[in-house]
């Protein structure tokens, strides 16, 4: 029983966090919780009527289109980004540990300090985003970063960009310090390319790590709700928002508990397939 006395904490701990919220949320989802019944704590049982609603509704749809888009522009160019600059620091360059300083700060920044700097570089006229591009291209080209809903989307993108291609690149750049040089030295010998090294070498034997690591980057830029919350101050459009955002506000503005309990409990679902998904394509190309 020894093993399991010493396992004991991290279980209750997990139960506690991670197992009772999730029962517990999966549970009301299945009932009206509004802020006039949350005092009573009596909730009636309205079964799949939060799941119907929400799959009912148009907005559901557009949204989830939108989040998709999201998760997958912030993605690719986490990975790429990340694996370039990644590739770029693992050889001799002068200065490079000043360089990887650089890259790491979008890492090392706390989310809050971050999101708002980056909406007070997108205010239209004060902002240095537009400044810059002003200075570039003319008065024309300052853009309505804020007040423009579609704009307002395009603008978190590039936030949540600059902040998620650091974690990639230490994850990558771990990854190939584990390589042996005897591998690139042997296709030295064999007159393999800087191409055909990447594509035969470095991204096979990188593949187990950034399988994991692509999961967890989609899981977290999926529920990336800071960064949208803190740019657009709160009252982020339809046109803006995406799925996180949604469940934010129905649970904290229209204090539809049981609705966002539903809607959180389907965005579960969707990245529990897409991970099941994920994996087991890269197993069976393996």
């Amino acid at each position: 029983m020894t093993p399991f006395f010493f396992l004991a904490p991290a279980v209750i701990v997990l139960l506690v966090v991670v197992a009772y919220p999730l029962i517990y949320e999966i549970i009301i989802s299945f009932k009206n919780v509004t802020l006039l019944n949350l005092k009573s704590q009596i909730y009636p049982w309205i079964g799949l009527d939060n799941y119907t609603n929400i799959l009912s509704d148009s907005l559901f749809y557009s949204t989830l289109i939108r989040t998709i888009l999201w998760t997958v522009i912030n993605v690719v160019f986490h990975v790429s980004f990340g694996l370039f600059f990644a590739v770029l620091l693992n050889r001799k360059l002068p200065g490079k540990a000043f360089i990887r300083v650089l890259l790491i700060l979008p890492w090392a920044i706390p989310q809050y300090i971050a999101a708002m700097t980056w909406k007070g570089m997108y205010n239209v006229e004060y902002g240095s985003v537009n400044i810059i591009l002003t200075h570039i291209f003319g008065n024309g080209a300052a853009i309505p970063w804020l007040s423009v809903p579609s704009w307002t989307f395009v603008g978190c993108i590039i936030t949540n960009i600059w902040l998620g291609i650091p974690f990639m690149m230490m994850i990558s750049l771990g990854g190939l310090s584990s390589i042996p040089e005897e591998l690139y030295e042997a296709a030295d010998l064999d007159g393999a390319t800087g191409f055909q090294k990447f594509k035969k070498i470095t991204l096979p034997l990188l593949k187990p790590i950034l399988t994991p690591a692509i999961v967890l980057g989609t899981v977290w830029t999926f529920n990336m709700v800071n960064i949208i919350y803190i740019i657009t101050s709160g009252s982020a459009s339809d046109e803006s928002q995406i799925l996180i955002t949604m469940v934010f506000k129905r649970a904290f503005q229209y204090f539809r508990y049981g609705q966002s309990a539903a809607l959180s409990v389907i965005i579960f679902l969707i990245l529990l397939a897409f991970s099941t998904l994920f994996i087991r394509a890269q197993k069976s190309e393996d």
